[in-house]
């Protein structure tokens, strides 16, 4: 009897048609009446090589046929000011793909992404460093989202010279975005089925402000019995991440820590050009390259059309899924990570030398 009942217990998983086979497609998506209808997403390029990995994402789109259409503006980080008919189009198409937009480093202009975000009220980033298959890392098992505030801060911009010699900047701190950027690092565990929230500060030292932040999440996690809550001090969490990242699941932070810990966490999970991330309002969502954003490349790159397009493709799924378009999200993330898992079309950065198009062409191919 014994033997009998091995013997079909053998049959049972080694038949394709088993009941205990995975299924080939997932319980099907049903959309709302309407919802096939295409979306207007405004497009910004952005300065170095951000034509080149936008227009990476609009091949692959018209491959896929995805009921996106872009509205394309042309931005330069050297404006004064981001242009008001570029603003008028977010606002009113909701989403936003962009590109890098070079920020000026000491004097110049301020920061068009921070523009941006403070006019939009785009108050959360999020970005998901994790370890994709076929790229070799020093940790395994990383996945952590990492929740910065993105409108106050170190980034406030609020700098003044009080006499020659002496410039004082201002790290302005509030208890209305520190509980909402809580709330929304708490509701993305939530609907995530992530376990654990981490807040980041430095309480130690900036008492008042990182404390008020400090209090704010911990109201917060209160509502969410169910979500672990813990706090780590920003330079012991560096420690920590670069020596066991995979203790971290959702880390909520404020502006200028989260800038820090995305990049750092981007780097130990396999490098910021194969990272996805977005930023998200109440109203409105830009999606660009989840970790150093504001990176536009090098001239030699540029000049040999030989950027990294995955961490844009990435986000592009992230922003289809936001469109409530999961399965083109779903095919174009399948795709984008058979060719990174295959591993015969790579950019420079992870260890190949193909250009963004010879990549782009791979993706296509993948999609089928």
């Amino acid at each position: 009897m014994a033997k009998r009942s091995v013997s079909i217990l053998t049959r049972l998983l080694t038949n394709p048609s088993s009941p205990f086979t995975a299924p080939t497609r997932s319980i099907t998506y049903m959309p709302r009446p309407g919802d096939g209808a295409p979306r207007t997403v405004t497009l910004i390029p952005g300065d170095g090589i951000g034509p080149l990995v936008t227009g990476a994402v609009e091949q692959v789109f018209e491959a896929m046929h995805a009921p996106v259409h872009f509205e394309r503006y042309e931005v330069r980080g050297h404006m004064r000011k981001v242009p008001e008919e570029v603003m008028e189009s977010v606002k009113r198409n909701k989403v936003c793909l962009k590109g890098g937009l070079a920020t000026p480093v000491g004097g110049g202009v301020s920061s068009l992404n921070m523009q941006l975000r403070k006019e939009l009220d785009i108050f959360a980033s999020l970005v998901n460093c994790i370890n994709v298959p076929g790229l070799v890392t020093r940790h395994e098992n990383v996945d952590i989202v990492v929740i910065r505030e993105n409108t106050e801060g170190e980034y406030a911009g609020l700098e003044h010279e009080v006499v020659p010699g002496v410039v004082e900047s201002l790290k302005v701190i509030t208890k209305y975005c520190s509980e909402r950027i809580a709330r929304y690092a708490f509701e993305h565990a939530y609907l995530n089925n992530r376990k654990k929230v981490t807040a980041v500060h430095k309480a130690n030292i900036m008492k008042l402000a990182d404390g008020l932040f400090l209090e704010s999440c911990r109201e917060v996690a209160k509502a969410y019995p169910g979500i672990t809550y813990n706090e780590i001090i920003v330079d012991n969490c560096c420690m920590q991440l670069v020596a066991k990242p995979e203790q971290f699941d959702v880390m909520v932070t404020p502006n200028l820590y989260g800038n820090l810990i995305a990049n750092t966490a981007a780097g130990i999970a396999g490098g910021t050009g194969v990272m996805p991330g977005g930023n998200v309002g109440a109203e409105h969502a830009i999606f660009e390259q989840g970790a150093s954003a504001g990176n536009v490349g090098n001239d030699k790159i540029v000049e040999q059309k030989k950027a990294n397009p995955m961490a844009l493709l990435l986000s592009s799924a992230m922003m289809l899924k936001h469109l409530q378009f999961p399965t083109f999200a779903d095919r174009l993330e399948i795709a984008v990570k058979q060719v990174i898992q295959e591993g015969k079309w790579r950019t420079k950065d992870l260890g190949g030398d193909c250009t963004t198009q010879e990549v782009v062409d791979a993706v296509i191919k993948a999609l089928d």
